[in-house]
């Protein structure tokens, strides 16, 4: 029964959480990115792959696009390649992926070397506590950071991040 009432939860968050504040330029699936007052983001413990900790202060200064994902998410593995393109098409901003929940790290290299990726972090949140601190109900999530360390943005359920659509919402919300 729990699992019935998270996915009625998650499908009620991805299909109506999002409309509502996207600029009047996002097209594509960026009409699911909504904009929000910017509000600090919790301090947090990531773990890499080699057990090293890492804080999201690491990525202050920068724009950062933060994804939450986990290697069982079907949605979650088809964008990743999308993230990875991102990064390329814009060096300027960190694209910060965070495994949350139950991920190996064997898991994630195996998916990672399977995909080509070789330029995004292998970060866990091995107990979802800033997703959770996040309000993060599903996967995935993106959010948007500004230098300030501050969320600006959110995009709940996948999307094709180095599209045109993408790209302009993201030079949009950094005031390129």
């Amino acid at each position: 029964m729990r699992k019935l009432v998270l996915a009625l939860l998650y499908t009620a968050l991805l299909t109506g959480a999002n409309p509502g504040l996207a600029g009047p330029d996002f097209e594509g699936d960026m009409r699911k990115l909504t904009l929000v007052d910017p509000a600090a983001l919790p301090q947090a413990v990531l773990l890499d792959e080699a057990e090293a900790e890492h804080a999201l202060d690491d990525y202050r200064g920068r724009w950062v696009v933060l994804n939450f994902w986990a290697t069982w998410c079907a949605p979650c593995r088809a964008e990743m390649p999308s993230l990875s393109r991102l990064q390329t098409a814009m060096p300027e901003l960190a694209v910060v992926t965070v495994a949350t929940g139950r991920n190996s790290v064997t898991g994630i290299r195996k998916f990672f070397d399977e995909t080509g990726i070789t330029n995004l972090p292998m970060l866990r949140d091995p107990k979802s506590e800033l997703a959770r601190s996040m309000g993060v109900l599903g996967l995935p999530v993106t959010v948007i950071v500004d230098p300030e360390g501050r969320e600006v943005a959110r995009l709940i359920g996948d999307a094709e991040w180095d599209s045109e659509h993408a790209l302009s919402a993201l030079r949009s919300v950094m005031g390129q």
